[in-house]
C-alpha cells in the first residue's frame, strides 16, 4: 500500500496578483527541475495544507500549490463579511490557473484535483486541455442539481440524523425549503455573532460527512470559526449558483479529456460525493482509470484512496 511522501518545505512562494484586486498565495516545492504539477484543493474555500504536497515524489516534480480566492493566504479574505465575492467564481479560478502556469514558465503540467477540486481540475482541462500532461482527480463533484439535493435536502440526512439536526438547528422552520439561502444571508450577516454561528455549523456539517470513520480533531478543524467564516461564504456562494457551470456541463465536454491521459479515484462510502458521479465521468471519459475504492470515504488521505494517487503520480512522473 502506497504511503505520503516525506515531509517538505516550498523552496520558493509569493502573492500573485490576478486582478479585481485578488492576490494569490502561492508555493512551489520539490524539485525546481522536475516534471511540473499543479495541486488544486477542495471547498470551494478549503486552502492548501503541507500534506498535500506529498502527494507528489519531492525528487521527480516541481510541485505548485495555491489557495484559490478568497481562502488560505490569499487575499482579501473571504472571512471578512465585506469581501465581493462577485469576482469569484469557477471561470476567474481557471484563468487563475493559467497565469500561475505563465508565472511558474511551464508549457504543460500534470493536474491533480479533489472534491471540489476535481470539478474545477475538470473545468480547467476542459478549456484548456493543451496544457494538460495528465488529469488525475479524486471524489468527483460536478455541482449538479442532484448532487447538491443529496448534500442539503435529502440524502445523505437520513445517515447522520442528529448530526442534520445540528446543522438545521439555526435556521428557522420556515426557511428551511431553501436552506442555501438561508445560510447564506446569515453567513453574510453584518452581526458578526449570526454570521459566525452560521458559518461554524455549515463547515462542521460538511467536516462531519468526510470521513468514513469519525475524526473528531478534522471536525474541530470546521469548526473553528477564521476557517469556517470563508470556507462557509464561499461554499455557499459557489453552491447556490450551481459551481458557474451549466447541469452536466462538464459530463457534455468530457470529450475533450480524451487525448488527456487520466486517472478517477473514488471512494465506495463517500457521503459527500457519492460515487454514481465518478461513475458517470468513467462512463463519458472511459479512457481514463477508474478505481472504485472500497473501504474508503471521501477523505484524500484515507489508505486506499491514498495508494491510487500516489501510484498516479509515481507512474507519470
Amino acid at each position: 500500500m502506497r504511503t505520503l511522501f516525506p515531509e517538505i518545505e516550498p523552496y520558493d512562494e509569493g502573492m500573485l496578483e490576478v486582478g479585481d484586486g485578488q492576490r494569490i498565495h502561492w508555493e512551489l516545492c520539490g524539485n525546481p527541475d522536475g516534471k511540473p504539477a499543479v495541486f488544486l484543493h477542495g471547498g470551494p474555500g478549503g486552502g492548501i495544507v503541507p500534506v498535500h504536497r506529498r502527494l507528489f515524489d519531492p525528487e521527480a516534480y516541481r510541485i505548485l500549490l495555491f489557495d484559490q480566492r478568497g481562502c488560505g493566504r490569499s487575499t482579501p479574505h473571504a472571512g471578512a463579511h465585506d469581501v465581493d465575492l462577485s469576482v469569484n467564481t469557477t471561470w476567474h479560478l481557471v484563468d487563475d490557473i493559467e497565469r500561475l502556469r505563465e508565472m511558474a514558465g511551464v508549457e504543460r503540467w500534470l493536474v491533480l484535483g479533489g472534491s471540489w477540486g476535481s470539478t474545477l481540475a475538470l473545468a480547467y482541462a476542459q478549456t484548456h486541455p493543451g496544457r494538460v500532461t495528465e488529469l488525475i482527480t479524486r471524489g468527483i463533484f460536478m455541482v449538479r442539481q442532484k448532487e447538491l439535493d443529496w448534500v442539503i435536502r435529502q440524502g445523505v440526512s437520513f445517515l447522520f440524523p442528529a448530526e442534520w439536526e445540528r446543522f438545521l438547528a439555526p435556521i428557522p422552520e420556515e426557511e428551511r425549503g431553501d436552506l442555501f439561502a438561508a445560510y447564506h444571508r446569515r453567513i453574510t450577516d453584518p452581526d458578526p455573532t449570526v454570521r459566525t454561528k452560521a458559518a461554524v455549523a455549515w463547515s462542521v456539517w460538511e467536516g462531519t460527512m468526510t470521513y468514513l470513520r469519525p475524526r473528531p480533531e478534522a471536525v474541530a478543524m470546521h469548526a473553528d470559526p477564521a476557517f469556517a467564516l470563508a470556507f462557509a461564504r464561499i461554499e455557499t456562494h459557489y453552491l447556490a449558483n450551481h459551481g458557474f457551470l451549466a447541469e452536466d456541463q462538464l459530463l457534455r465536454d468530457a470529450g475533450r479529456l480524451r487525448d488527456i491521459p487520466g486517472v478517477i479515484v473514488q471512494g465506495r462510502y463517500d457521503m459527500c460525493t457519492p460515487p454514481v458521479t465518478a461513475w458517470e465521468l468513467h462512463r463519458a471519459w472511459p479512457e481514463a482509470e477508474f478505481h472504485l475504492v472500497e473501504e474508503a470515504g471521501h477523505a484524500g488521505d484515507e489508505p486506499g484512496i491514498l495508494h491510487h494517487l500516489i501510484e498516479a503520480t509515481d507512474r507519470f512522473r
